[in-house]
């Protein structure tokens, strides 16, 4: 894999957090954005969707206000690591599960968008980006969502092992896909 490195000034590889919310700041409405913890202060990201490869899915949890709230990381490979977070219970998480159930190939990109729904509720559309064919699976509030992560981490785990056979491992660069349970 020959990639061409820009020298000079950039910002330290870390991966770009994105927070699912239907909010509004200033008058300005969002429904994701980042968080700048150094300055406590909301960020509105106003483009609707990111591009890349799904590359890890990881349950955590996580404090606030002194109660654990788990949280599902969905971490995509794209121009920089995005990492969506989103409460494990929230319609765009299982939104995003019931949709990337129906993918059975993860080394295509795909384009993961949010839409408003009712008051504050936010879903997740997830398109091919190939053919920006929309992947929709009906509605199941009582879906198996550890089963549902477990198939699509099963799948994740067979795009490294094609992968790891085709690549050099120097070029893998820490992709190592497990769920997490951080407790």
């Amino acid at each position: 894999m020959n990639t061409e490195i820009k020298l000079g000034l950039c910002n330290p590889p870390e991966p770009v957090y994105l927070y699912v919310k239907n909010g509004e700041i200033s008058g300005e409405s969002y429904l994701w954005y980042q968080y700048d913890i150094n300055n406590d202060k909301t960020i509105p990201v106003q483009l609707r969707g990111v591009t890349g490869y799904l590359s890890e899915l990881r349950v955590t949890a996580k404090e606030y206000k002194g109660k654990d709230n788990i949280k599902l990381d969905i971490v995509v490979t794209s121009d920089e690591v995005y990492i969506i977070r989103t409460g494990i219970e929230t319609n765009f998480a299982k939104t995003f599960l019931l949709a990337a159930s129906l993918v059975q190939d993860f080394s295509k990109p795909l384009i993961i968008s949010v839409t408003a729904g009712e008051e504050n509720t936010v879903f997740c559309r997830l398109y091919d980006a190939a053919t920006k064919v929309k992947l929709r699976r009906e509605w199941n509030p009582n879906a198996d969502w550890a089963s549902i992560i477990h198939d699509i981490q099963c799948l994740l785990d067979a795009v490294v092992t094609q992968s790891q056979a085709n690549v050099h491992p120097q070029d893998l660069n820490n992709s190592k896909f497990k769920i997490q349970n951080a407790k």
